[in-house]
């Protein structure tokens, strides 16, 4: 199984992500690191990336999920998916993947951004995230989970709802 969390700046997808890949002894992907070159640019100027620039990146993340299902192994990723079009992109014919999304206010996002130093995403393009966002539904292939909470009880969470167990894959 693949777990994408998902959700805007600042909702905590990469600790949740890395909390939930090291209780299953899965691997850990951060989606940033799939952008190329040029779009970390275009974010660390401040400017919002669109549609055509994320088709590479949803590409790459697309690619790498496939190879995660065809070794067999568990792995984690966190993927901001703002879109519901991103969302298909990534989960649909891939019956092994799953997506746990971060519900987070503007006002939490802001203040965990603000506070986030190094990162090449500032609190300068919030807002253009939640302009983007296509709130999801819960569906079998989507949680909806609260962002506010730690990320341990988060993880744990995840790992119920999809009842997964702690441990190798």
């Amino acid at each position: 199984m693949i777990v994408l969390v998902a959700g805007v700046a600042g909702c905590g997808k990469t600790t949740v992500g890395m909390v939930l890949a090291d209780r299953l002894s899965w691997r850990f992907a951060d989606a940033d690191s799939f952008h190329p070159a040029a779009n970390i640019a275009k974010m660390r100027s401040g400017i919002p990336l669109t549609d055509a620039d994320r088709v590479p990146w949803l590409a790459a993340i697309d690619a790498w999920m496939d190879e995660q299902i065809a070794a067999g192994d568990g792995a984690v990723a966190g993927c901001s998916a703002l879109k519901q079009c991103y969302r298909d992109e990534l989960l649909t014919g891939r019956p092994a993947v799953r997506m746990a999304f971060l519900r987070i206010s503007r006002n939490l996002a802001h203040a965990r951004l603000a506070a986030r130093h190094g990162h090449f995403f500032t609190v300068r393009l919030l807002d253009s995230q939640f302009a983007e966002l296509e709130p999801p539904a819960e569906s079998p292939q989507l949680l909806m989970l609260d962002a506010a909470l730690p990320p341990d009880r988060l993880a744990g969470q995840i790992i119920d709802r999809l009842g997964l167990t702690d441990g190798p894959a």
